[in-house]
This record gives structure tokens, sequence and C-alpha cells, in this order.
């Protein structure tokens, strides 16, 4: 910026420029064009975000290549893939995997039913005490899981009701896995369920279906983004689970262990010692199937999340 003074014959002297380093030259050209400062502040987040987010696995990656005899190091100095193939020679991974998925599956499959059942009542009907019976289904969810074990744990052994034991079933992982995760799903399919126009619904009635013919041949379509994000986030949560995964059975296959009693098995393949780099590797294949799904559904999930947070 130049500074203009009148000289004593009456020209105009005009003052050199001030030199300014390259940060303060990058502040005038933002006050002129603020879209350069969102664009830094957003490459800044997204960059740290990132860093925050990518470290941990890269870490987990860098842990399960590394030869034992090799020191850890940031940057490996040499390299043993054979590691990922340990895991399926220690103990029977794919079993883990297949009980995991199997579990995840169903559980996602109760959700949605229920929750869709439960969705259209909350979000399409008009009926005494709907707001306070809503909150008290999200109630559930904030209870914490370790609340619910002891008398789970008794009722599933049949100290409860004689004959009923469901220990070392998946029954005794669905039951709990469903109730927990459900009011979330329901939260989110009620509010997707609320936005279908009347009409719609109003047209297949006239048609001669019933409401539930409605509901999967009309209100769900239209609402898949919202059906998917719920049937995402259940899968997730209880592929991922851990609490009663590890309680609800003796952590063997054959007794429908999830994927977190495998990963325990594999702490215990060294004989004398903690195969830290083997527990890296199976924790890196245990992910692959969840971030396969989260990259095929992603559009869906963020469709989900976005639109059902605005009522047209």
């Amino acid at each position: 910026m130049n500074d203009d003074t009148t000289r004593p014959d009456g020209g105009v002297q005009t003052e050199p420029e001030l030199k300014r380093g390259p940060f303060q030259r990058w502040i005038n050209r933002s006050i002129d064009d603020p879209e350069r400062a969102y664009r830094a502040m957003f490459y800044v987040a997204t960059g740290f975000f990132l860093v925050t987010t990518l470290f941990p696995f890269y870490f987990l990656l860098v842990l399960a290549v590394t030869p034992e005899a090799a020191g850890l190091q940031l940057v490996p100095a040499a390299f043993d893939f054979g590691v990922f193939l340990d895991v399926f020679r220690q103990i029977n991974f794919l079993r883990y995997m297949f009980n995991s998925l199997v579990l995840a599956l169903t559980t996602t499959a109760i959700v949605l039913l229920l929750s869709s059942l439960a969705g259209y009542v909350f979000g399409r009907l008009e009926f005494p005490g709907r707001t306070p019976l809503m909150l008290l289904v999200l109630a559930i969810s904030y209870f914490p899981p370790a609340a619910f074990f002891v008398p789970l744990y008794q009722l599933f052994t049949g100290n409860v009701i004689q004959g009923l034991v469901l220990y070392n079933t998946p029954g005794a992982m669905i039951l709990p896995f469903s109730s927990l995760f459900m009011p979330l799903s329901i939260f989110i399919l009620t509010t997707f369920y609320g936005q279908i126009p009347d009409g719609l619904e109003d047209a297949a009635r006239v048609e001669g279906t019933t409401r539930l013919g409605a509901l999967f041949r009309v209100i769900v379509p239209l609402s898949a983004p919202g059906v998917a994000t719920a049937g995402v986030l259940t899968f997730i949560a209880v592929y991922n689970e851990f609490f009663f995964s590890q309680l609800m059975n003796n952590g063997q296959p054959e007794n429908w262990a999830p994927i977190v009693g495998g990963l325990l098995q594999l702490q215990r393949a060294g004989q004398f010692q903690v195969t830290y780099g083997i527990m890296a590797a199976g924790s890196i294949i245990a992910v692959v199937p969840v971030a396969i799904l989260v990259v095929v559904a992603q559009e869906k999930i963020v469709s989900g999340l976005t639109a059902g947070a605005l009522k047209e």
C-alpha cells in the first residue's frame, strides 16, 4: 500500500512500498478475497482429521508387518507380510469372522424390521402419549450395557427359567444387541417416515393395500437413505461390539464367539509372550468387511444423515 504526500512544489511524492513477508502478503490477499482463508481452514482441518484418523491404522500396519527381530520404527526397516497368513494358521479365524457376520446381519435384519414398524407408528400416526413414549424408547439407549449383564446372564444360563439356556448360542448376543441398537434406528426411521407425503400412502390405500403393505411398498422404498443408514450403523455397532460378545460365550468359534473372541485367542497364540504383530494383523483383517461396507454405502449414509436432519 503506497502513501502519497504533497511536495512543496505541488507534486506528489510517493513513498516506497513496505516490504512484507509471505505470510503478511497472504493475509492481505485473504482480506481482499475471504475465500482464500476459508479454503486454507478447510485444508488444515482436513489434514488434521486425516492424520489423527489414519495414523493409528498406519501404525497398526507397521506393527503387523515388522518382524520381531527388527526394531519397531515409524518406517519399517524390514517387512514380513506372512503374518497375515499366520493369523489363519494359528486359529480358525475364518469361523470367527463368519460368526460376526452372521450375528451382525441377523441383528440388522431384526432391528430394521421392528424399527420400521415402530418408525411408522411414531412418524405417521397420531395417538395420545406419542412423544413421551418416543422419549422412553430413546432413554433405553442411554443405559450402560453393564447394567443388563447380570440379569441377562442369570436368564440365559437357565437360573431364572428352567430349560431356557441360551449361553454359548447366537440368541444370547442377538437379543441384547437388538434391544440396545434399536432405539437409534427407530429415531432415524421415524424422522424419514414422517417426511413422506400422506398423499402417496393414501393412493396406495385406495388401490387396496393395507397399512403394512403401504409401509413396505411405498414408504420404505422412498426412505431408502434412512433405512440404509440405520442398517449400516447397526451392522457396524454389532460387528464391533465387545462387552456382550465376550461375556455371553466361552470364546470358542464353535460356540458362536465373534471376531473379538478370535483376537483374544491370537493374544494367547504365543507360548511365552504376547504376539502383538499377529494381533495387529488380525485386527486389520477384521476391519476389512466393515471398511468395504462403508465405502460401498457411504453415499447412502451421508444422504441419510443429512436428509433426516431437516423436515420439510
